[in-house]
């Protein structure tokens, strides 16, 4: 099973970036061409930041910084909880400046977020807002914002478009930064005991997997409702993202009504891939087509060189109780062997594993990051179910079986192995080279970019209210 680490939106108590006016305008070093100093708002609610008399505190290019753009930044980060390490009324504004900075040249070097991208982005923060506690529901949503469901979304998508665009031009900015592993030992070298990172403990994992057998009943019910809705749609009594948004299992595209964005057909399901690519027609709907995934219909949206925009509505059968028990017995059946010497759980993996990541590695489980493939995973790595069984585990222990949702959302039964563990302990070059290494690259990163600021300061048009003059900022140059 390959864990793909992807990155997640951090929870905001509000739209801030929104807030921000954070906006990729054009930037022109001799200063702005309009630019009123002073808005007055009508406002009337003192507990409002824009009840206030507003101000340009900042100008960045052609960009201001308004007053009330601080003061709801600070609130909301108040709210948070936030701990600033210094006085927020500084670090603040020159936060928005650098994220004005970014997004500036952004816009110079034409790099692109995709609506798809946004939808999902924005479907994973509200997702994550409403299993909340103490939210719980999209009403509950709404009254906590003081905002409809509409309103939210649509303040989320300029957030998310301008945080995606920002880390984008950063990862161009570090995407030739590369450490030697002479860069690494020399940095460790000069780091005194204390200094040197602890790893937290460490694990690697084998798993054995079956999944559970859908009964012929329920595959039937399934297609019986995909041809429903594909006459419904052939009879023009709704549409297909209509339908979509209604029934499909996809959470990352039913909000969406169904829409993919733009995809190559390497990244499909090759199943699906075959179908949506053989789509000519975008009024008719393609016949049921059966992936890892579950069953789904597919409509055409278009067309753009080697890649396809596609709805689809994705249903998924439902798994009995007695087939998951029975995929639980045949499992403790296997571990049973395995414990008597039968067999080893390596070689069960590759003849007995449905998990198509594993099998023919042994088994061993592989945690993807951004900057390596590796098999050791620290306990938050690990799927949830997965992390449970093995937290109380010894090394070259196996499990019982137990019930888990796969990578692909689909229940499945399992036996994990323990391989390897490896205690919580400060980090050496023998035993954490990679980790080390990581740390070296992600300070490099940091110098370059911070660099790349400083200069970019010395190259825009800066004008600060002299409030802010006597103020400790992160980059120099902001005062000319």
């Amino acid at each position: 099973m390959k864990i793909n680490k992807r990155k997640t939106i951090v929870l905001l108590a509000g739209t801030i970036l929104t807030a921000m006016g954070l906006q990729a305008g054009a930037f022109h070093a001799s200063g702005p061409k309009t630019l009123s100093d002073s808005v007055k708002t009508q406002s009337t609610n003192p507990t409002n930041p824009k009840s206030i008399v507003d101000e340009v505190v900042w100008v960045v290019g052609d960009e201001p910084i308004l007053k009330s753009e601080i003061e709801i930044m600070k609130l909301q980060n108040e709210a948070e909880g936030v701990k600033w390490n210094g006085d927020p009324e500084c670090i603040i504004p020159e936060q928005i400046a650098v994220q004005k900075l970014f997004l500036h040249q952004a816009a110079l070097d034409s790099i692109e977020v995709t609506e798809a991208e946004i939808a999902q982005g924005v479907d994973q923060q509200i997702n994550y807002w409403i299993s909340l506690p103490q939210i719980g529901s999209k009403e509950k949503l709404e009254e906590f914002q003081n905002k409809s469901m509409t309103q939210i979304r649509q303040d989320l998508h300029d957030d998310y478009k301008n945080r995606q665009l920002v880390q984008k031009m950063q990862e161009k900015l570090v995407s030739d930064v590369k450490v030697s592993p002479a860069e690494v030992r020399e940095y460790f070298k000069k780091l005194s005991v204390d200094s040197i990172p602890i790893i937290p403990t460490t694990v690697e994992v084998e798993i054995l997997t079956q999944t559970p057998k859908v009964e012929i009943e329920e595959v039937n019910r399934i297609k019986n409702l995909l041809r429903d809705y594909t006459d419904r749609i052939t009879k023009n009594e709704t549409s297909f993202a209509t339908l979509a948004r209604l029934y499909s299992e996809d959470p990352g595209t039913a909000r969406q009504g169904g829409e993919l964005g733009y995809m190559g057909r390497g990244i499909l399901d090759p199943a699906f891939a075959a179908a949506a690519f053989n789509l000519t027609d975008p009024k008719k709907v393609s016949k049921i087509v059966e992936s890892e995934f579950g069953y789904h219909i597919i409509q055409l949206i278009d067309h753009r060189g080697d890649k396809v925009n596609v709805r689809h509505i994705l249903l998924k059968p439902r798994v009995s109780a007695a087939s998951i028990e029975t995929a639980k017995e045949h499992l403790d059946s296997i571990s049973k062997d395995i414990r008597n010497g039968k067999f080893t759980f390596e070689d069960a993996t590759a003849y007995l594993s449905d998990d198509k990541d594993t099998k023919n590695n042994h088994g061993l489980m592989v945690n993807s990051t951004e900057n390596a493939r590796t098999s050791r995973f620290k306990m938050k790595d690990l799927p949830t179910e997965v992390a449970r069984v093995v937290d109380t585990m010894k090394v070259d222990e196996v499990s019982m079986p137990f019930q888990m949702i796969n990578t692909r959302g689909k229940v499945v039964c399992a036996i994990v192995k323990v391989k390897a563990r490896v205690p919580e302990h400060r980090a050496t070059i023998t035993e954490d080279f990679q980790t080390m290494r990581d740390i070296v690259t992600a300070k490099r990163r940091k110098e370059v970019l911070h660099d790349w600021v400083v200069k970019k300061v010395k190259e825009t048009y800066v004008r600060i209210n002299p409030r802010y003059r006597n103020c400790k900022f992160q980059y120099e140059g902001w005062i000319k």
